[in-house]
């Protein structure tokens, strides 16, 4: 940390943008009392929220972003209005939270007030998005707003840069696809600083709050766009995963949420930590409260051939054949035919998952068994192999990427970060380091390739496994500094597996209690056993991941809405 000085500097700049943003929120639109302690009000979800809004600011903030595009595709929503009124939630959102990091209200509403103009004087949609709502990750550029990142030191610059031209007026190769579609952009959500933790923490905005559950993080990188949607400020958001941050607050906050794998969506054009590590990428995916609305983003965007505007997509456009595939299975299930198979893997063998957790796992086990398919115990290579190669790949430059835009301004570094990070940089890996770790991912991922090309032998159905369930973190949510292992989300990473969140249930302290006489297998097995307290975890989202191959996004969403939807009906 730098000087007195310095930190009064970094403090006030840190006031002054966060005020500025705050005094976006229309004055109609302010709390005039003050929000309550999660020991008054740890739910303020659904109907608290409502207490807050008009009937009909109700009606279409609760309607699923599927619905919201029929309405205002055949005219009979107006753009504006659901603009308007999605606007609102999110201001509540946010004040409850701590989720936004950048206000666009006014000219969401000027957005959408030309696509009214224009369905009025055509008679039809500007596109399959039309009038649709999209929150987006602070990793967006967008004209007329800073990308912070969390970041002090990139205010008043283009990632931390000044008198490039671009600021405020450069945007994302996604942003003009999502505008194209006839989507309305109206606000940027909080990150972690760094984007490397998967709690939501820096030194502008603070903390972000689990909105189900507000003991609790809501996840991280992207997790104002969870807590965003799970307030139903947002019917869909877009964020990124390196490590699982799009599926952690997805999972926290009880909502769908694929990683897809490396070149199905454009990344082009949008801010990152580590830019040029390219072991390991990231990648950009969407956050909603369907299987259904996740498809229709996914396929949305690849109508508009991403592949010739960002060189590392890859030319597939949307497969309806994958889809049907699985459609056909589950008829064929229903008749006695054929069958679905999934792999169940329950403990990574490193650290056991947390009492709510293993139940959910339960759940879609008995679920897909009554349904009729075929369940295999899934015995995969090492995970912590595969995890070890991901934590190698983040520190290839030593941290001096992320020290440098601390520097900026002399910010000190969030706890979070700092397991991962230090205060400082320390050596950077060798050429010759980074290339035994390219040799060691490829060969990690040869090996689960042919482990579970095995799996035929096992299934019954003359396939391999459908795909395999497991959970996405050993806890329903981290509590604030206690996420201290993403071994359940970053070996798909490594894997650069396609992966979708399904919420599953609730944590209730009733069923899910402590379990006496654990033994711990390892540090950190102790360390992730002793934060799980029943009272705390209470009412928290419980979800799981399912997991395809590499580009099977298709196959994935389908696999999801059949399990999620049956996992719901269940219960």
């Amino acid at each position: 940390m730098g000087t007195e000085t310095e930190t009064e500097t970094w403090q006030a700049k840190a006031k002054s943008k966060r005020d500025a943003v705050n005094n976006l929120i229309p004055k109609e639109w302010r709390l005039t009392s003050s929000v309550p302690s999660p020991e008054e009000q740890r739910d303020v979800t659904g109907e608290y929220m409502w207490q807050y809004l008009t009937t009909r600011e109700v009606e279409i903030t609760e309607t699923d972003a599927v619905d919201i595009v029929k309405h205002t595709a055949t005219g009979k929503w107006k753009a504006e209005e659901v603009i308007k009124a999605f606007c609102h939630r999110a201001s509540l959102a946010h004040q409850l939270t701590n989720c936004l990091h950048e206000i666009l209200f006014d000219a969401a509403v000027k957005d959408a007030k030309k696509l009214d103009e224009y369905f009025a004087h055509h008679q039809r949609p500007i596109g399959p998005l039309h009038g649709l709502p999209v929150s987006l990750k602070d990793q967006f550029h967008i004209k007329g707003v800073e990308t912070t990142m969390g970041y002090i030191g990139w205010i008043g610059t283009f990632m931390g840069k000044k008198g490039t031209g671009r600021e405020k007026v450069f945007e994302s190769e996604m942003v003009r696809e999502l505008r194209n579609l006839g989507a309305v952009l109206y606000c940027k959500t909080s990150v972690p600083h760094t984007l490397m933790s998967g709690e939501t923490v820096n030194n502008i905005i603070g903390y972000t709050w689990n909105p189900k559950n507000r003991n609790l993080s809501c996840g991280g990188s992207s997790g104002g766009e969870g807590a965003l949607i799970g307030l139903k400020g947002s019917p869909v958001g877009f964020g990124t995963d390196i490590g699982g941050s799009i599926r952690i607050p997805a999972a926290f906050n009880g909502l769908y949420g694929i990683r897809p794998s490396v070149g199905r969506l454009p990344y082009e054009g949008m801010a990152n930590s580590m830019d040029g590590q390219n072991s390991v990428l990231s990648v950009v995916g969407p956050l909603s409260h369907s299987a259904a609305s996740l498809r229709l983003m996914f396929k949305s965007l690849l109508s508009q051939q991403p592949w010739l505007h960002d060189p590392l997509v890859l030319e597939i456009p949307w497969r309806d054949e994958l889809e049907q595939q699985v459609i056909d299975l589950v008829a064929s299930t229903k008749s006695g035919t054929n069958k679905l198979a999934f792999g169940i893997l329950k403990h990574d063998g490193v650290v056991t998952p947390h009492p709510p957790v293993r139940r959910a796992m339960d759940i879609v086990v008995k679920t897909l068994e009554k349904l009729g398919h075929k369940t295999i115990e899934w015995k995969p290579p090492s995970h912590k192999h595969g995890n070890d190669i991901c934590h190698t790949t983040w520190s290839y430059d030593g941290g001096a990427n992320v020290h440098s835009d601390f520097a900026l301004s002399g910010e000190p570094v969030a706890e979070q970060v700092s397991q991962s990070y230090g205060t400082e940089p320390i050596d950077e890996a060798s050429a010759s380091k980074i290339a035994r770790t390219n040799v060691e991912k490829r060969e990690y991922q040869k090996e689960y390739m042919e482990y579970w090309n095995s799996t035929r032998d096992l299934t019954g159905t003359g396939r391999p496994a459908d795909a395999f369930i497991m959970p996405l973190a050993p806890f329903a949510a981290a509590r604030p500094k206690a996420y201290s292992y993403y071994g359940y989300s970053t070996v798909i990473n490594t894997l650069d597996y396609t992966s979708c969140v399904i919420p599953v249930t609730i944590a209730d302290k009733s069923i899910d209690e402590l379990d006496k006489g654990f033994k711990p297998a390892n540090a950190e097995d102790k360390r992730v056993s002793e934060s799980y307290d029943p009272d705390i975890y209470d009412g928290a989202h419980v979800a799981v991941q399912l997991v395809g191959r590499r580009l099977q996004e298709e196959k994935v969403l389908a696999l999801a809405e059949h399990v999620g939807g049956a996992v719901k009906a269940s219960q």
